[in-house]
Order: C-alpha cells, then sequence, then structure tokens
C-alpha cells in the first residue's frame, strides 16, 4: 500500500497516521456540526481500530483520498457481517477542505466497485437524517433507505437510516 499522495486525487490504502487522522476528521465535524460527544469519537476509535487490526484482503476494503500530501476523506467495507447482514460502509467522510470535489463520489464507487468484484451481495450503512450531500451518493450509488428510528446517542438525538444497496 502507498503513503505518498500526489498533487491528483488518489486513492490508497493504510498509511501511518491515518487511523487517527480520521477519528479526528469525524470527532471534529461531528461535534462541531452535530454537537456529538465524546461517546462518538471514543465509539469511532475503538471500532475503526478493531476493523483494522481484523482487516482481511478481499473481505474487506479501505481506501483514502489524498490531494497534494493531504487527507481529503475515506470509506471502508467492512466484511465482518458477510453472513448475516452484508458487508457494511462505514467511516465515509470528506474533510471540509475538500468537500465539493467529486471525492466522496469517488470514494463511494470505488467501494461499490470492490463489494461487486468480492462478490458480495448486499452492502448496508448506518446514518442520521441532516446528512442530505451524502444521502444524494448513497441514492446515486443505488442505495435505498429501508429503515429510520429515533435515538438518544452520543449526547444528543438523532434520526438514525440504515440505508441498503442489493448487487
Amino acid at each position: 500500500m502507498s503513503c505518498n499522495l500526489s498533487t491528483e486525487t488518489e486513492l490508497v490504502g493504510y498509511y501511518p497516521g491515518v487511523v487517527g487522522r480520521i477519528i479526528q476528521e469525524h470527532a471534529t465535524y461531528y461535534h462541531q456540526n452535530w454537537s456529538f460527544d465524546i461517546s462518538f469519537e471514543t465509539q469511532v476509535g475503538r471500532e475503526l481500530s478493531e476493523f483494522m487490526c481484523n482487516f482481511k484482503e478481499g473481505r474487506d476494503g479501505f481506501w483514502v483520498a489524498g490531494i497534494n500530501n493531504k487527507f481529503a476523506g475515506v470509506v471502508a467495507i467492512d466484511g465482518r457481517q458477510t453472513d448475516d447482514a452484508g458487508v457494511r460502509l462505514r467511516w465515509f467522510i470528506v474533510s471540509s477542505d475538500f468537500q465539493g470535489r467529486g471525492i466522496g463520489l469517488m470514494l463511494l464507487r470505488r467501494a461499490v466497485s470492490f463489494c461487486r468484484e468480492a462478490g458480495h451481495k448486499r452492502v448496508f450503512l448506518w446514518t442520521f437524517r441532516g446528512l442530505d450531500q451524502a444521502r444524494r451518493l448513497y441514492e446515486l450509488a443505488g442505495f435505498r433507505l429501508t429503515e429510520e428510528h429515533s435515538v438518544c446517542q452520543w449526547g444528543t438525538t438523532i434520526v438514525e437510516q440504515k440505508f441498503e444497496l442489493e448487487i
């Protein structure tokens, strides 16, 4: 896996420091925009660390977008539940400095393409109402809303949403 990010948008895998950066991006964005508390940051850190420790080539996917040697976004496919619910799209985020440049769509397309190549039949993700730009990308990729309910977590109340894609 390469860690040299060029002046063009490039997708790479793991490189030293990226796990911490992903946790920081999530914690900062969701605290600033949605008032999520420390329980969100620690959950992202714990679950992302578990995913990386149990990463299995061919089952799981992990792509980091970079521009000019800077972190621009990330997406992962967690295949650990594949026998039950399908594979899970996770940790999808584009850094605020790079939003509006097509990076999110590029990451999402790469993740869905990987799922097709790997033979996964269903992809799902959990998000919440209000993330309209991300929802547009999910729907553009063929995901459909299958579940919605109110939940009190991360120091606030949100309407959690599950989107699924049959491949």
